[in-house]
């Protein structure tokens, strides 16, 4: 444990030493004892020191899985920092989602092994969203457990874009109709289920953003039309709490699937 925390030190005051080094703000590189593990800072530093990021500020938001900071790259823009917990993982939780997934072939259930392919999983649906033209946050840079991302939101002032669930969607059906139109490209053109969609997983930028793709899984996965069904299920039973004369589940999953065979 001492060794542990001799190295937290280290890291800690390394980079300090560089903070001053540079003279940049008070804010340049804050992280928080005790919330970031030494490893993590390890990985932080060595996106630092290739220039990925320079500072690292507040988080974002915060979940079981990970907590997403602002950060900033080395021309001070605003970047969203994913850091993956390590220590605490649901390994189980994640299984289901990895196993059988050809670009993970030798995946362990031990955290140190499985979290780094967990967010490296993440980072490669982000890609094949992205070049599907499905709006989610364009990945930058990985490393290990931390995951560096396009900021969605107000890059003047700093201020992330709002979840779906807290903002009034202007035209609730026409939103719909583009969410489910997204569903339906990610399916078609990247491959993908989404697999955790909901009003909690897409953020609001003038137009919906999907995030938190780490447990979409390809459209050959055994269980992809159980996922594709929950997610369609979820967005129509929200949008019909807000009064929007949504298809069955069913028929939109038949539609999606039928496109997805042509």
């Amino acid at each position: 444990m001492k060794r542990a925390d001799d190295q937290h030190e280290r890291i800690l005051s390394d980079l300090e030493r560089r903070r001053q080094k540079r003279r940049k703000d008070d804010d340049e590189f804050k992280v928080v004892e005790g919330v970031i593990d030494p490893p993590t800072l390890k990985t932080l530093y060595r996106l630092l020191n290739r220039g990925t990021i320079s500072a690292l500020h507040g988080a974002i938001s915060t979940g079981k899985e990970a907590n997403v900071y602002r950060g900033e790259d080395a021309d001070g823009k605003p970047v969203a920092v994913k850091i993956y917990r390590v220590s605490t993982a649901e390994t189980d939780f994640m299984l289901e989602y990895i196993v059988g997934d050809p670009r993970f072939k030798k995946v362990k259930r031990r955290s140190r092994s499985l979290v780094p392919q967990w967010a490296m999983k993440e980072y490669k649906n982000l890609l094949r969203y992205s070049d599907a033209g499905v709006r989610v946050p364009q990945p930058l840079d990985i490393e290990r457990n931390v995951l560096v991302m396009e900021f969605i939101g107000d890059k003047k002032s700093g201020l992330p874009a709002p979840l779906l669930r807290n903002i009034e969607i202007p035209a609730p059906v026409k939103t719909f109709n583009e969410i489910i139109r997204m569903v339906e490209t990610g399916y078609v053109k990247a491959g993908l289920v989404h697999a955790d969609l909901s009003e909690y997983n897409i953020l609001w930028l003038g137009k919906p953003v999907f995030i938190d793709v780490s447990q979409s899984v390809l459209t050959g996965h055994n269980y992809a039309l159980k996922y594709l069904f929950r997610d369609i299920q979820n967005i129509t039973n929200y949008f019909t709490k807000l009064g929007v004369d949504t298809e069955d589940p069913v028929v939109i999953v038949e539609h999606i699937v039928k496109a997805g065979e042509e």
